[in-house]
């Protein structure tokens, strides 16, 4: 009974069989994640060796990078291996792990998001008093509380889903998820509910109600100043709002997925669908801020051209 009720091992159903196709497919989500890998770490490699990145912009923007390789390792070292596999079957310690690293990925990046829009909103709103508020001591609180309170929450999350009698192994999706786990619960799951719903919350609603809430002040700043001013204003936001637009679509379509029965879509799109969450953002992400900051640009060519040269 203890076996059945704990079991060793999961299964990851959503996988489809890819017969002649197995490899071209693992040939093409290795490069995307080598694609990944690197803009990634150019952006790192970008802000730390430019000090005159050393900004509390440049900063978030660098730890939106880091998360994104956090992130991508949580899922992709293990999706590869099973594309390669006949069996998707993953050990419970292996499976809870990875549901922690994917979930608090998903957390950093909306609590990072959040102290993000507060920069602008104080570099915007109240442009004086900038560098009185943003000071190297406030962001790294910021940075801390970022981090610290989606590691300890999320752990509560897993570690309280890692308890749960279950009657089943099988999870209808390419990755392990703490919903999926605890719909196989034989026994009630309202603890586990109630914690969800608090720190989904904490760690998801209120960093985006406070993004909406910053931008919404930011607006109708701008509708009393100049073309100039609301040009300068776009330029320094757009790449946080397409950030927080993708994210936000991203968490939306996981969120939505996470609710129903995912066999009964074609098969092809429920992957398609479950690969966004962890793909696009971590892709996105550097490509937007690489862009779309000026500063950023400059930098990078003059790397390029130095290397170059070299």
């Amino acid at each position: 009974m203890e076996n059945s009720s704990y079991p060793p091992y999961f299964n990851l159903t959503m996988f489809v069989n890819l017969g002649n196709y197995r490899y071209p497919t693992f040939v093409l989500c290795f490069l995307l994640y080598t694609v990944i890998i690197s803009a990634n770490l150019v952006i790192i490699v970008v802000i730390s060796q430019e000090k005159t990145l050393h900004e509390p912009m440049y900063i978030f923007i660098l730890c939106l990078s880091i998360n994104s390789l956090y992130g991508s390792a949580g899922f992709f070292i293990r999706f590869l291996k099973d594309l390669l596999s006949d069996s998707h079957l993953i050990s419970r310690s292996s499976c809870f792990l990875q549901i922690y690293v994917i979930y608090t990925y998903a957390s950093y990046e909306l609590t990072i998001l959040g102290i993000m829009a507060y920069d602008r909103y104080v570099a915007v709103c109240q442009p004086l008093h900038y560098h009185n508020k943003i000071t190297p001591k406030v962001v790294s609180r910021l940075i801390a509380l970022a981090l610290i309170y989606p590691a300890f929450s999320v752990a509560v999350c897993v570690h309280l889903a890692s308890r749960l009698p279950l009657c089943g192994n099988k999870i209808p999706k390419v990755f392990c998820a703490n919903w999926p786990v605890v719909k196989l619960s034989c026994v009630t799951t309202v603890i586990n509910n109630l914690v969800g719903m608090f720190v989904t919350t904490s760690t998801v609603f209120l960093p985006l109600a406070f993004v909406l809430y910053t931008y919404a002040r930011i607006v109708l700043l701008c509708r009393k100043r100049s073309s100039k001013f609301k040009a300068k204003v776009i330029q320094s936001c757009l790449p946080h709002i397409i950030t927080f637009v993708n994210y936000s679509i991203t968490v939306f379509c996981d969120t939505a997925l996470s609710r129903i029965n995912l066999e009964e879509l074609n098969p092809f799109l429920a992957v398609i669908l479950s690969l966004e969450f962890v793909v696009i953002p971590t892709i996105l992400n550097p490509l937007v801020y690489g862009l779309k900051l000026p500063e950023m640009r400059k930098c990078m060519l003059r790397i390029l051209l130095c290397s170059k040269h070299d």
